[in-house]
């Protein structure tokens, strides 16, 4: 059999996703309709020979325990949330619960970083694992990125014949190679045997120092500089390269390139989730409603749109939201019990969950990525500031229960939970 392993991190992690992680846990943030991590658990569950799902982090077990129990019904495959009593680094909650993945003798598990996002191949990934005959400890998902881009991942060196890796750094300081560490791997259970090393050898600094190393619990694993990194050049070490659709979601916009490479996604294994049409009935309940769509697009059941409003493409709209007559929206996800209303115009933005959107208004972002097709922009996560401080073109960002009047413009800015705007905004924080 096999088991996946989810790692989640928690509540101190992703602050670059604020303030969308305000409200709720940024891996059940959702993406496409979907929280992050139930499209990792989609993917998981594609396996025949899947038999559990472990999501780790240090989250509390209350902000979990409903999405937990929503998907074991949902899903024909356990799945479980352990929480960390402590951040443990990435590797270090794997240790911690290494009884708990082994029990049952999996021949391998996968793991999968909760922020990233792909078309996650892996049934491929597992049979190459297997068939470097027994040599491979850990096989990593890899995929090229630009010089530029890949210093800011995971950097590893590899023979294209038989994918061993020879060299791997953690985001090096100059060029290493330009293909990079996807954050999606699968393990045989015999790399428990060299995290009980290091283990072993954090106990020994930690005694040393008297009160830790580096400030760091005991406990504390980093995956990739302490697993990886020494791993390179053993023989133990793969890599598989790939051409799959795959990004991380590190900052709040990169939520918006997910969203439209998923949607995208849906056309070939979740079709009837679009509502890919030149028209499409949008249920109020009675499913009489008409509204012109541009693919992609999702919209849910519960949510209420005018037949002259105009979506997409990439948008996604989320439950109980209610969308008035006129409304454009495109590149943008509207969140749960949102209302939008007369011939407002959204564009490259997010609007959180509860918020209200008046008559008339413009809410309007940048993107850092104009060109969909633009090698690799898939990738980018660009900084809150620029060099001179101030905030980059970037989508506009709404937190919860924010109020936007009729006729007032709303550009490039990011605006905090419960908020009342009196006036137009430009490349702001309204705090």
């Amino acid at each position: 059999m096999l088991k996946a392993v989810i790692l989640v991190g928690g509540s101190q992690k992703g602050t670059r996703f604020r303030p969308l992680s305000l409200d709720v846990p940024k891996p059940l943030f959702p993406v496409a309709g979907r929280p992050i991590i139930q499209h990792h658990i989609e993917a998981c569950v594609r396996l025949k020979e899947l038999k559990e799902i472990l999501i780790i982090g240090y989250y509390a077990q209350s902000e979990m325990e409903q999405f937990v129990n929503d998907m074991q019904s949902l899903y024909n495959v356990n799945i479980r949330y352990l929480q960390e009593f402590t951040p443990l680094g990435t590797a270090g909650g794997m240790y911690h619960f290494r009884d708990q993945i082994s029990i049952g003798n999996p021949k391998a598990f996968f793991i999968l970083n909760g922020d990233v996002c792909a078309d996650f191949p892996l049934q491929a990934l597992h049979d190459y694992h297997m068939s470097r005959e027994g040599k491979a400890m850990i096989t990593i998902m890899s995929t090229e990125a630009t010089r530029q881009q890949a210093v800011h991942y995971g950097c590893l060196v590899f023979d294209k014949d038989n994918g061993s890796v020879s060299h791997y750094v953690e985001k090096p300081s100059s060029y290493v190679s330009t293909f990079i560490n996807c954050g999606v791997y699968v393990c045989s259970t015999e790399v428990f045997n060299l995290m009980s090393s290091i283990f072993h050898s954090r106990q020994l600094e930690y005694h040393g120092f008297g009160n830790g190393h580096n400030g760091r619990d005991q406990g504390h694993i980093q995956w990739e500089q302490e697993v990886l990194t020494p791993l390179a050049g053993t023989g133990k070490l793969f890599a598989l390269p790939v051409n799959n659709w795959w990004s991380q979601i590190k900052t709040a916009g990169s939520a918006i390139y997910a969203n439209r490479h998923y949607l995208e996604l849906y056309r070939k294994t979740h079709p009837e989730r679009l509502a890919n049409a030149g028209t499409k009935e949008i249920g109020d309940g009675d499913g009489s409603l008409i509204c012109t769509i541009y693919p992609d697009v999702y919209i849910h059941p519960t949510a209420s749109v005018h037949p002259t409003a105009h979506l997409g493409p990439n948008v996604s709209i989320g439950p109980g939201v209610s969308i008035g007559p006129g409304v454009r929206i495109r590149e943008s996800i509207i969140l749960e019990n949102a209302v939008i209303k007369d011939h407002t115009l959204i564009l490259h933005s997010i609007v959180g969950r509860g918020s209200n959107i008046g008559c008339w208004a413009r809410v309007e972002g940048t993107p850092s990525d104009p060109d969909p097709n633009k090698p690799f922009a898939k990738m980018d996560n660009p900084p809150l500031f620029n060099k001179e401080g101030k905030l980059n073109p970037s989508i506009t960002i709404l937190g919860c229960f924010v109020n936007v009047p009729s006729e007032k413009i709303l550009l490039n800015s990011i605006v905090l939970p419960h908020k009342e705007l009196s006036r137009n905004f430009k490349n702001e924080i309204i705090l």
